[in-house]
């Protein structure tokens, strides 16, 4: 097929409501957004320790979380499979070529990421902000959540960041998913299988969403931001 056809094609699925592409586009939604919740809470936490604390090895463990930016996911997915299978230490709970398993894997994916990108956040703000809410009487968890929410613009970037990484990886799912049609097949996967099949129709179409919703989420965040973004 012609690239302009395959193309003229893709839309047409999308705009005629195509239940397969819409169900993997859902699939990969839901998959990403609970990997990505399950990440955050302990990598934001993860993070403001490391930030407002001195340690022996705080160096090495800051080197740490950036080396792990460009930890490759087919090999995330190599170890979580070990894990998962049935003889694996995890093999008794079922989670392999599961949307659990899969929500674990892009977890593991997603942790790092926010966790550098919230590290790098807090690192830069301004030490008073914490030592300010301290002195006005502020315990440890109103401390830890007033900068969190001074710092929130910051923190929701690295939030978005960490989305586009899960929603766009293709190794975890692949290997801990299998691809499974109806079940746990993502965006990512789905486009590799149809271009392997050179059925490019249906490749482009998920192209085009993926791409629409790394456009809708930055948006959102520039929306957020405020005076940062379109409202002046």
């Amino acid at each position: 097929m012609e690239i302009g056809a395959a193309t003229a094609a893709a839309f047409a699925l999308l705009a005629n409501g195509d239940g397969a592409i819409w169900f993997i586009v859902w699939t990969s939604l839901v998959v990403a957004v609970l990997g990505l919740a399950l990440a955050a809470v302990p990598a934001i936490g993860a993070a403001y320790l490391i930030a407002t604390h001195d340690f022996p090895g705080r160096r090495v463990v800051v080197v740490m979380a950036q080396a792990f930016l460009s930890l490759p996911t087919v090999l995330v997915g190599l170890i979580l499979y070990l894990l998962f299978t049935r003889h694996g230490p995890l093999g008794s709970f079922s989670l392999l070529f599961t949307r659990s398993g899969m929500v674990l894997g892009q977890a593991v994916i997603g942790f790092p990421v926010v966790l550098a990108f919230a590290l790098s956040t807090l690192q830069g703000a301004d030490a008073r902000l914490r030592e300010t809410a301290w002195v006005l009487g502020a315990g440890r968890w109103r401390t830890f959540f007033t900068v969190l929410r001074e710092l929130r613009f910051g923190l929701m970037a690295a939030l978005v960041a960490g989305f586009g990484r899960v929603i766009a990886e293709v190794g975890s799912a692949l290997m801990i998913g299998g691809n499974i049609e109806g079940a746990t097949r993502t965006i990512t996967t789905a486009i590799a299988l149809e271009t392997s099949k050179g059925e490019f129709a249906q490749g482009i179409a998920l192209g085009v969403v993926l791409i629409a919703l790394a456009v809708l989420v930055n948006v959102m965040l520039a929306w957020l931001q405020g005076a940062g973004g379109f409202r002046r």
